[in-house]
């Protein structure tokens, strides 16, 4: 017994190790000057600027912008997304697991295309809206509100997709 006892916490010690250094293989994953754009980021989420971002960081941040009450248990869950403590290499592997998913930019570009025969680069916002709400995995209202925040229609109410689909892919808005 003694044996497979001391050997346990070695192999769970080597395993700790390489989750919380997380990989350094994700820097390949991004150009360089998305990796710029995410340290910018990283910095100003790292409000006391300890190079860990933390529940406090994220009450600050949050805070900022205008969300102040935000619960502490919702606060602790974004915190346990990660294996360990936030640090940059940790920060950009989660947004490297979150992007991982996603097709393509001109896959995605592709089924909207569908929805826009004239082929405009534009969709209406009352049609997009009835397809998430009602279609497959329907969106909330809270999600559809959260839609028109990040990307508005213009006056005459159409969606700029193209938009859309670089940021699911870039996680940034392009610069025109």
């Amino acid at each position: 017994m003694l044996p497979f006892s001391s050997q346990a916490p070695k192999k769970a010690k080597r395993r700790q190790q390489q989750g919380e250094g997380g990989s350094s293989n994700v820097f390949s994953m991004f150009e360089q000057s998305q990796i710029q754009e995410y340290k910018e980021a990283f910095t100003i989420i790292d409000q006391n600027r300890d190079g860990i971002i933390s529940k406090d960081d994220l009450r600050d941040v949050l805070a900022t912008m205008g969300q102040l009450n935000v619960k502490n248990e919702e606060l602790e869950a974004m915190v346990k997304e990660a294996s360990g403590p936030i640090n940059f290499t940790v920060f950009l592997t989660m947004f490297g697991e979150k992007l991982k998913g996603a097709d393509p930019e001109d896959v995605i570009v592709s089924a909207f295309k569908v929805l826009d025969p004239e082929a405009t680069g534009f969709i209406k916002k009352e049609f997009l809206e009835e397809l998430l709400t009602t279609q497959c995995d329907r969106f909330t209202p809270e999600e559809m509100t959260n839609l028109w925040a990040a990307f508005p229609p213009d006056v005459a109410g159409n969606v700029d997709y193209k938009n859309i689909c670089y940021v699911i892919t870039h996680g940034e808005e392009k610069e025109e």
